[in-house]
């Protein structure tokens, strides 16, 4: 049977895949006409990890890239591996002081998906979950767009999202809704530390089926002349939010 394959590309991404999981590479595409510095660094990442290395034209790059930029370094990867959500369920309830989880309620636009997803790796948190259909999928678009980030998340698909928050509150997790109608703002509350956020996607937000299952809503205020953030911006504005908050609650514990 043969292996089913992905595309990643891009200079971080392929680092990134090379130290997470290695084994997953099958080769890696440098372009035959670059000698930079990050082209080396590929390389050299790549035979230490005994990773099959192609010189290749660039115009062979720009196509496998899909007109996309890819630096010169176009990797072929074994197909992502999302976790399934039994095994995310298993791994947060031995969690002793709780986990984040993002929820993003079909965020369609593969940047805006690997933005939010450097953004969650950045302020520490570990498990995303995103729906089926109707979503947008860990690509190498996506994860050249996380900046490797998304390959070091576990990220679960599910096929009704609204079921998920229900096992998890079950778990005696808190959900909270980002929500730009919400007269609450993210900066009047304390979170607690076992707690799921919910974003919605692009144009209309978070679904009012969803929206229901939230114990609290909230929303980022505005003081100029637009309404409203980019998805992936407010959700940057958010985790960050929480992370803060978490680093004076542990500064206080130490205290």
């Amino acid at each position: 049977m043969a292996t089913k394959q992905n595309l990643i590309f891009g200079v971080n991404s392929v680092l990134e895949k090379l130290k997470a999981s290695p084994q997953d590479v099958l080769e890696i595409l440098l372009s035959n006409v670059s000698d930079r510095a990050a082209i080396r660094q590929v390389s050299r990442e790549a035979a230490s990890s005994q990773v099959r290395l192609v010189s290749a034209n660039p115009k062979l790059l720009d196509q496998l890239a899909g007109g996309q930029r890819h630096q010169g370094v176009v990797a072929r990867v074994e197909e992502y591996r999302y976790l399934p959500f039994s095994e995310l369920l298993e791994q947060v309830v031995v969690s002793s002081r709780g986990e984040r989880i993002l929820i993003l309620d079909g965020v369609t636009d593969p940047r805006n998906f690997g933005a939010l997803l450097r953004s969650a790796d950045g302020a520490g948190v570990r498990y995303v979950v995103i729906p089926k259909d109707r979503s947008v999928q860990a690509s190498g678009t996506a994860i050249k767009a996380s900046a490797g980030a998304a390959l070091h998340l576990k990220i679960a698909r599910v096929t009704n999202l609204r079921r998920a928050i229900l096992e998890l509150k079950r778990m005696e997790y808190w959900v909270v809704g980002l929500d730009a109608g919400s007269s609450e703002s993210i900066y009047d509350r304390s979170y607690p530390p076992r707690l799921v956020i919910v974003l919605g996607s692009e144009g209309k937000g978070v679904r009012p089926i969803i929206l229901r299952e939230c114990d609290f809503l909230t929303s980022i205020p505005m003081h100029g002349k637009v309404g409203s953030l980019n998805v992936a911006v407010a959700g940057a504005v958010f985790l960050y939010e929480l992370l803060r908050q978490q680093r004076l609650k542990d500064a206080v514990s130490k205290t």
